[in-house]
């Protein structure tokens, strides 16, 4: 029996919740979804166990990464910082950034999403910091509805261009924004991809050697069933797998 070749395996860090009075690893199911769905790529978790992991082992099994967005932050000190709002999730900050250096090191794509963003900024040696009220609302008014906390929306500037510039054809698009974090100092080597009418760095790239490196702020997984604009983004991810496996 003839069989396709194997898609390539992309590996997913999980984030440590209580259920039932234990820590359980978990990942929302739409980070999972739209991947396989519109990347071609195979799933696989990766739980937060931290220094338990072998990154550098676990890096040469993976074809590319993906850190996804969470309801948690990074430990200040992770940055530098000595002030910030939980809640926090150290397992997943030694996993996450962790085995995104071992990716990268070892030539693999990390694309990131919402706190995958962020994570990513710190990998790079950046900071965040708590938004101040502006005139952009990164995140919709406390109380509303799930559907309408992503639904929730401002322009971004597409950087002249850039990756996503030249793979939407466009100088500006809408996106969801649910975050109360962002980039304080751009980390050293990426380069801005978007920005929001305040300023405020939504969208990054880098390339390190043959590690293509690309973070969204906004949340293209929500709407990817729905949104050309977002399905792109798992394109592009399923491409930049595809070399990597090749």
């Amino acid at each position: 029996m003839n069989r396709s070749p194997a898609r390539p395996l992309l590996g997913i860090v999980c984030c440590i919740r209580t259920f039932e009075g234990e820590p359980i690893h978990r990942v929302i199911d739409r980070y999972l979804r739209a991947p396989a769905r519109f990347s071609d790529v195979d799933v696989v978790l990766v739980p937060a166990l931290g220094a338990l992991t072998d990154h550098d082992g676990m890096a040469h099994r993976l074809d590319g990464l993906l850190l996804t967005g969470s309801t948690s932050n990074l430990e200040p000190a992770r940055y530098g910082g000595t002030q910030g709002d939980g809640p926090f999730d150290p397992q997943r900050d030694d996993t996450a950034l962790g085995l995104a250096k071992a990716m990268i090191a070892a030539g693999k794509p990390v694309f990131g999403i919402c706190r995958g963003f962020q994570e990513l900024n710190v990998v790079f040696g950046g900071t965040l910091q708590q938004l101040a009220p502006s005139s952009v609302e990164h995140h919709a008014p406390a109380g509303v509805t799930l559907d309408a906390m992503f639904a929730h929306c401002h322009d971004v500037a597409l950087a002249p261009g850039g990756v996503i510039a030249q793979g939407l054809g466009a100088e500006a698009i809408c996106v969801n924004t649910v975050h109360f974090q962002g980039v304080d100092r751009l980390g050293d080597g990426l380069t801005i991809e978007a920005t929001a009418p305040d300023g405020l760095v939504e969208a990054f790239s880098a390339q390190v050697g043959p590690a293509q490196v690309l973070a969204v702020q906004w949340h293209p997984e929500w709407d990817a069933e729905t949104n050309p604009q977002s399905r792109w983004f798992f394109a592009a991810l399923g491409a930049a797998l595809r070399a990597s496996a090749a």
